[in-house]
């Protein structure tokens, strides 16, 4: 048990230093060093608290199996997961929320592809990661860290939105109009075309790739057998 405690203040320094540097921290520090320090600044945090993170995540000895999730769970979080790999690989294209001093100040287009879905598909990939290993796998380390996944992308996703009426006003109001904050609930909503929801063959072939691959060293990690390699052995 002693061997959870690392984990956990590892845990809460890595979604505690994201949550300062991203939003109250931010500012201050831009307008102290500049935005290109504070980028450096922020990628180094991120790296000094992660890399413990990771070490004290796979050095666990003492953990404690709560729950494993039936067989039709596991199908479903294949399902989930590829579609988190897409949201992610999506995002990293024509994202309206990354900074960028070249962005025209009009309005943003229409939503298309990942962004039709939600407006925040990397955040989102993150809540979905999160959210299926909480359901698949009960382990206490496996809550610690997928927990905390959580709280940080939906204070990011939250931070982001607030952050960004603040700095854009209309521009930003008018994007959240025409998009979803939940995956889907525009489609459903009626205040998204189905049409324009398809990814593009990039982010899809991208996406799967990268959820096959992470799912095949899933147990070289230590963990369980997971993905479509469940089905095929």
């Amino acid at each position: 048990m002693t061997d959870l405690y690392p984990l956990a203040l590892a845990t809460f320094a890595f979604v505690g230093s994201h949550l300062l540097l991203s939003h109250p921290l931010r500012m201050p520090l831009v307008g102290r060093f500049g935005e290109k320090a504070f980028l450096g600044i922020y990628v180094l945090v991120a790296w000094l608290t992660f890399v413990p993170l990771v070490w004290a995540r796979y050095t666990v000895r003492e953990d404690y199996l709560l729950w494993i999730a039936p067989n039709w769970v596991w199908d479903v979080a294949t399902v989930l997961m590829l579609l988190a790999a897409i949201l992610l690989v999506g995002s990293m294209r024509g994202n309206p929320a990354f900074p960028d001093p070249k962005a025209p100040s009009g309005p943003i287009g229409d939503p298309r592809g990942v962004f039709a879905i939600t407006r925040h598909p990397m955040l989102w990939s993150f809540i979905l990661w999160a959210l299926i290993h909480i359901w698949l796998w009960g382990s206490i380390a496996n809550l610690i860290v997928a927990i905390g996944v959580l709280v940080l992308s939906l204070a990011g996703a939250i931070g982001q939105d607030a952050k960004k009426l603040k700095l854009q006003g209309q521009r930003w109001r008018d994007w959240m109009d025409r998009t979803a904050f939940i995956p889907f609930a525009g489609q459903f909503s009626g205040r998204i075309s189905w049409r324009a929801t398809a990814p593009g063959w990039r982010a899809t072939l991208i996406g799967v790739l990268i959820g096959l691959a992470a799912t095949w060293v899933h147990p070289l990690l230590g963990g369980p057998i997971a993905g479509i390699w469940r089905w095929i052995g």
